[in-house]
């Protein structure tokens, strides 16, 4: 990854012009603890979060190949509901405005649809849960100075790390950055980069190619809570012997605004028909341009 490139190579120029200095310069101070010991400390807070966070309301500006979209996302206790507010920087069709109030009428009159958003919701938590649990026995830190508040790490494959699991073993082949917010001990921001090419099945089940990369960055949003802000995934492999696969996304999201953590769906979709229509009131006065996200910030 060019940043975690140069990044090193910024390091060792530094540690170069220090040993070149007659008078001692004043190290950076260090963590109180081990990286391994502050890693786990922030995975453990990470995963504290995961299960007892508060619940917003945001936009999601999701950029792909084709198109890019923006949507406004409401948490409820039943699991997230989107809806879609603009393609490409226009409103949507009133064909798709249509189609769109169709889905998420469907998905609150039948029990079927919520059984499996409610399942498919519960799985991506248990998921994201066990990734970073990972973290904490998957990779070799070291301490690569401050930032802006924040200590910096570097990180590699613990070669002593059994990864039995598909999961285990794409995060294990990763290598990169991590930021951690020095007082709250909380992950600010991950680089990682697949460093060598990484085979299913001794290649015939799959291989995930070198050079793919991810990057997650998080924002504070309350005393407690922090969110996902920006978030990019560019990998390409191979799976089933021939099927090619690429994953290039690119998302952004803002306007964080809390919301009681009791509401149900129907409730959620209740306040996104809210949003929808304050959007489309202030996108109006805007026909000859493109409306930026910020015109959907949602507001208490």
């Amino acid at each position: 990854m060019r940043v975690l490139w140069r990044t090193i190579g910024m390091l060792a120029v530094t540690q170069g012009v220090c040993w070149a200095q007659v008078a001692p310069v004043p190290q950076q101070p260090r963590p109180a603890m081990p990286e391994a010991q502050l890693v786990r400390e922030v995975v453990y807070n990470e995963l504290n979060d995961h299960q007892g966070h508060g619940y917003w309301r945001y936009w999601i500006e999701r950029h792909t190949p084709k198109e890019t979209k923006l949507e406004n996302q409401i948490e409820t206790a039943q699991g997230p509901v989107t809806r879609l507010a603009l393609t490409n920087g226009h409103p949507i069709s009133p064909e798709t405005q249509q189609q769109e109030g169709a889905r998420l009428r469907r998905l609150l009159s039948s029990p079927a649809e919520q059984a499996r958003h409610i399942r498919d919701y519960a799985e991506d938590e248990e998921r994201i849960g066990h990734v970073v649990a990972l973290m904490a026995d998957a990779f070799v830190y070291r301490y690569a100075g401050e930032e802006n508040g924040c200590y910096k790490l570097t990180f590699s494959p613990n070669p002593n790390y059994p990864a039995h699991s598909i999961e285990a073993r794409v995060i294990h082949a990763m290598s990169g950055t991590l930021w951690v917010d020095a007082r709250m001990k909380r992950m600010v921001r991950l680089d990682a980069q697949v460093q060598e090419n990484l085979d299913f099945g001794f290649g015939l089940l799959g291989r995930l190619y070198k050079g793919g990369w991810f990057q997650i960055e998080r924002t504070r949003v309350s005393a407690t809570d922090w969110k996902t802000e920006r978030l990019e995934v560019h990998i390409a492999g191979r799976a089933l012997l021939v099927k090619s696969f690429a994953r290039e996304t690119s998302e952004r999201r803002g306007g964080f605004v809390p919301v009681p953590a009791g509401m149900n769906l129907a409730q959620g979709m209740a306040v996104l028909d809210q949003t929808q229509a304050q959007s489309q009131t202030e996108a109006a006065p805007r026909p000859k341009g493109l409306v930026a996200p910020t015109v959907l910030a949602l507001r208490p």
